[in-house]
């Protein structure tokens, strides 16, 4: 593991133990050339994933760019982080079983809105909106009604949006 300070390669673990949820290695690091104290999170991969994107290119599945887009659609919205973490760690499991090691990025994205509609109505219409290009307000219209039909809460008394955030 490269140092972040000087960029030595000759860094020595000096503590290693499993984070709290056990889905990755937290070690704390020490580099001998300059001193420097740092810590670094690995996870088990079980195969190497490639994502076919709808262009034909062939990429890498970047596990950082799947957390980015989730957190951009959760920006603003009060949704617990251990939550949000076993989603991104449910869609990787998914992935990684799928048998082949390269998902359309289609698939992704599916998964993804399946996971933030069960965190954030809001995030789901946010992250809907990119991924299925929204382009006039219709199309929100559309979604929402998909939405507020598949909703399991429509029989009880209503008492405002679900995953509303309270008044501060």
């Amino acid at each position: 593991m490269r140092c972040p300070y000087c960029g030595s390669l000759d860094t020595q673990v000096k503590d290693s133990r499993p984070t709290d949820d056990s889905s990755a290695i937290r070690r704390r690091r020490i580099c001998p050339d300059c001193g420097g104290r740092f810590t670094t999170f690995e996870r088990v991969q079980l195969r190497e994933l490639f994502v076919l994107k709808r262009s034909g290119r062939r990429v890498p599945f970047d596990r950082d760019k799947l957390e980015q887009s989730v957190a951009v659609a959760l920006r603003k919205r009060t949704v617990d982080p251990e939550r949000v973490e076993r989603m991104i760690n449910g869609i990787v499991r998914q992935l990684e079983s799928m048998g082949d090691g390269e998902v359309r990025s289609d698939t992704v994205g599916e998964l993804v809105m399946e996971g933030l509609k069960g965190l954030d109505d809001v995030a789901y219409v946010r992250f809907a909106s990119v991924y299925k290009n929204f382009r006039e307000a219709k199309d929100f219209e559309e979604i929402l009604v998909r939405l507020a039909s598949e909703d399991p809460d429509d029989d009880e008394s209503d008492d405002g949006p679900r995953n509303a955030r309270s008044p501060e």
